[in-house]
């Protein structure tokens, strides 16, 4: 199923307005292809199983991108996006 609606928390908004239009073009091609299959990204265990993360590289180097996907649904529902180095600890604050 295709993904038709996005939403943005308001976290994940203002880390994407820091970003450089380089970073943005590699996390747009990201989310595009989450659109295309959202099941790419690895579903979570314990506290976050709600969430989904996919890896991607963004201006040369990993990064990661969470977002919520329930099965069936056509809304995508991106979280955070960022480096390895305590992404999981501050999502978990956002939960």
């Amino acid at each position: 199923m295709k993904i038709s609606e996005i939403l943005q928390t308001p976290s994940f908004k203002k880390t994407v307005k820091k970003l450089h239009a380089s970073q943005r073009k590699d996390l747009n091609q990201a989310i595009k292809d989450l659109m295309e299959d959202p099941l790419l990204g690895e579903q979570k265990k314990g506290d976050l199983r709600s969430l989904r993360v996919y890896k991607f590289k963004m201006a040369k180097q990993l990064a990661l991108l969470g977002y919520l996907y329930a099965q069936g649904t056509i809304t995508l529902t991106l979280v955070a996006v960022g480096s390895h180095e305590n992404f999981y600890r501050d999502i978990k604050r956002s939960f």
